[in-house]
């Protein structure tokens, strides 16, 4: 008796590739670094996101340098959010980064803040030194000047302003611009600089001043897919962060949109 099996062989195959049409696509997982002062926002974005696509968004939060290092180094990222255009350049420069997803997203200001019993008010850093404030042996903190986002663009501001000089002895640096604020938080030194979003999240620290824009370079976010890893998946965060939706929740803590 001749074999049943292979005449059904071709409508077998074309029961499977129906059945494989309608199972939802498998769920994706995504790794994201992202600059310190994005904390906040992102997770909220993210959460948003998972609900919305079913896929897993993994975060690592830490100043942008040493972000920047370890994609650098091989970590396996996805999607890179950083505080400034110099380090996003830095990946980009070693053939890091996709090109054409890369979009400058949000900005920030800089601000000076108090701590919850430093009794320091007003201060208009353009106008009054800052060293005076600081007592006899008083320290500000910011972000290290030598490679954190933050503290680049603190260093920047008072050098513009005729302040880094008799500053720097004094300056607290930290490894990242929420370290910076933790300082301030605690009382552990009065005064300190970070941004502005920063700032609005954090308990028992008062703004006292801003730096005006022109005394440092615009606070921007850049946000790009590393290269390799240019999925769907990537592409879809990477356009929902920058959406209306991600956006509008980025404005709620802070960011300005760029024009």
């Amino acid at each position: 008796m001749r074999p049943f099996r292979k005449p059904f062989r071709p409508l077998v195959a074309a029961l499977a590739l129906v059945l494989l049409s309608v199972l939802p696509a498998a769920a994706a997982e995504l790794t994201v670094f992202a600059a310190a002062s994005m904390t906040d926002a992102l997770k909220q974005i993210g959460a948003d996101y998972e609900k919305a696509s079913g896929d897993t968004v993994r975060f690592s939060f830490a100043s942008s340098s040493t972000l920047a290092r370890q994609i650098e180094a091989g970590a396996p990222v996805d999607v890179f959010v950083s505080a400034d255009t110099q380090w996003m350049d830095y990946l980009a420069q070693r053939k890091l980064i996709d090109e054409s997803s890369r979009v400058d997203s949000v900005g920030n200001s800089l601000v000076l803040v108090s701590g919850p019993d430093s009794g320091i008010k007003a201060v208009d850093p353009a106008k009054e030194k800052i060293l005076p404030l600081l007592g006899k042996d008083g320290k500000i903190a910011l972000g290290d000047p030598a490679h954190v986002p933050a503290g680049i663009y603190a260093k920047e501001a008072l050098t513009s302003l005729g302040q880094w000089q008799d500053v720097e002895p004094r300056v607290a640096a930290a490894d990242d611009v929420r370290a910076a604020l933790a300082l301030v938080e605690r009382g552990e030194v009065p005064l300190g600089i970070v941004y502005k979003t920063d700032a609005a999240i954090a308990r028992n620290v008062r703004i006292v001043g801003t730096f005006p824009a022109s005394s440092h370079k615009p606070v921007v976010y850049p946000m790009a897919i590393m290269k390799g890893h240019d999925s769907e998946a990537s592409k879809h965060f990477l356009s929902y962060v920058t959406g209306a939706q991600g956006t509008a929740v980025l404005q709620k803590f802070g960011f300005v949109p760029l024009k």
